[in-house]
């Protein structure tokens, strides 16, 4: 972790576990009593829901009961928050049902007391788990809790906002083939929110990390599309298809007058994670990186003793390319437009649309496997050139500190056009630059930094992790096209 230079970054050593060494400690009984106490709280709060008949609440509290049996830290702080809810769930039961039994003039007072006892047991595990016994079953991944804990409240939060809200529009999948199944994948999500941060946290585990977990949500948008065209149309969100065009995301509206709903899902990325949209999210900017790793790849087996030959990163696009950038951008925008007003009908304006996305994959497939660089996302994509401007809204900035020695491993990874000698000299990337971070991940001095105004760059990288991890999961677990 030594890239950041903060001492508030490096893991902290966990707390040692009763099972360690032969024998184990005298702290046994109570070691293992925490999780048979979160054990019964979850399966009684699982077992009242199947009463009502949600059994996918029950089969949420299910998660929550897999996660007990865990030693994880960060899912202490996730069944604690669920523990206190709970019990404060069951105190509203109660009275509901007490106030009813005085109404109808029924006996109460063994009903009040059953549910104190719950209350009173759900309450009780929440207090041990929330302490030292609960701290000592519950120690991997300590120095890291908070954030996949944060994480997963996230995930799971605006998903089950979103499905509330959204009543027009079966969101979820789950939802769509298993009804009332919604709340099992919001779950779901949320554990995989909490372990993607996890991944994203570590600079040089992100490195690897981040391409692999954006193929894999390119592959489920695709499948997704694939799939719903082949006759499974429950997989679509709507009648309407749209082509899974980056820059459509702009044009649509700018041709149609309306349909802003993927405008405005880009613009909230772009105010929460700046232009690293680019290098998190698009699902078609995930192939131009695959395309831009063959080079990297070929020029591996090359190299002796499988080391990568040095100087031989990705060759920087010329300067006109960036004119070129902007140039193509405004004028697909402005077509778009004026094919709107003229009444251009839509199969042919479609059919555009179809031939410039055409276009972008051969750039990829002839050019960026070529350089080694992104060249589609970089000097060709109007969307790119889109989030890397209003990227500079949001806060987030890589700076280069004074202990840059100029070794050059930042420049090998860069694929996106954003560094070279003299963006190092001033300090700070090109505005090409989508907050990959691969550069962090392979500064040896910590002269890279993720900054925000008002927190430490370890800080900063946290928060910025935690935010990136959120919106994948839920991106990826909300029905698409």
């Amino acid at each position: 972790m030594q890239q950041l230079s903060d001492e508030s970054f490096r893991p902290v050593p966990s707390c040692p576990s009763p099972d360690d060494g032969a024998g184990g400690g005298p702290g046994r009984a109570a070691f293992w009593s925490v999780t048979v106490h979160c054990l019964l709280a979850f399966a009684l709060l699982s077992a009242h829901a199947v009463r009502s008949g949600d059994w996918g609440m029950a089969a949420a509290w299910g998660v929550l009961v897999g996660l007990a049996c865990t030693r994880l830290a960060w899912a202490r702080l996730v069944m604690c928050a669920a523990l206190f809810v709970g019990g404060l769930f069951w105190v509203s039961v109660g009275v509901d049902l007490v106030r009813f039994r005085m109404a109808f003039g029924a006996d109460w007072l063994r009903l009040a007391a059953i549910m104190a006892v719950v209350t009173g047991l759900t309450m009780a595990a929440w207090w041990r788990l929330a302490g030292d016994a609960g701290r000592l079953r519950h120690n991997l991944g300590a120095d890291t809790a908070w954030a996949g804990a944060i994480a997963f409240v996230l995930a799971a939060g605006l998903l089950w906002l979103a499905r509330w809200r959204v009543s027009s529009i079966v969101l979820l999948l789950s939802d769509r083939f298993l009804p009332g199944s919604g709340p099992l994948q919001i779950a779901l999500a949320g554990v995989y929110a909490a372990w993607v941060a996890g991944l994203l946290l570590d600079p040089v585990r992100a490195r690897k990390a981040r391409p692999r977990l954006w193929a894999l949500f390119s592959a489920v948008f695709f499948g997704q599309l694939a799939l719903g065209l082949l006759g499974a149309h429950r997989l679509l969100m709507t009648g309407a298809l749209h082509l899974p065009v980056p820059a459509l995301i702009l044009a649509g509206p700018l041709y149609r007058g309306e349909g802003v709903f993927m405008l405005v899902l880009f613009g909230v990325s772009v105010l929460l994670l700046g232009p690293a949209w680019c290098s998190h999210l698009c699902y078609i900017g995930a192939w131009d990186d695959a395309c831009s790793r063959l080079r990297g790849a070929a020029k591996k087996k090359d190299s002796k003793g499988g080391k990568p030959q040095k100087g031989k990163g990705p060759a920087p696009l010329p300067r006109w390319a960036v004119a070129l950038r902007w140039c193509l951008a405004a004028t697909v925008f402005a077509v778009a437009f004026a094919m709107g007003r003229t009444g251009v009908p839509v199969g042919v304006a479609a059919t555009a649309a179809g031939l410039f996305g055409l276009a972008g994959v051969a750039v990829m497939a002839g050019l960026s496997t070529r350089r080694g660089m992104m060249v589609h996302c970089t000097a060709f994509c109007p969307m790119g050139a889109v989030g890397n401007l209003l990227g500079r809204i949001a806060p987030w900035r890589l700076r280069v500190g004074p202990g840059c020695t100029r070794c050059g491993a930042c420049l090998a990874v860069c694929r996106y056009n954003a560094l070279d000698a003299r963006r190092l000299e001033a300090g700070r990337p090109a505005l090409s630059c989508t907050l990959c971070r691969d550069c962090i991940g392979v500064c040896r001095h910590g002269a890279m930094r993720l900054t925000l105004p008002g927190l430490s760059p370890a800080t900063a990288w946290r928060a910025f992790a935690v935010l990136a991890a959120v919106l994948h999961a839920v991106f990826l677990n909300v029905a698409r096209m």
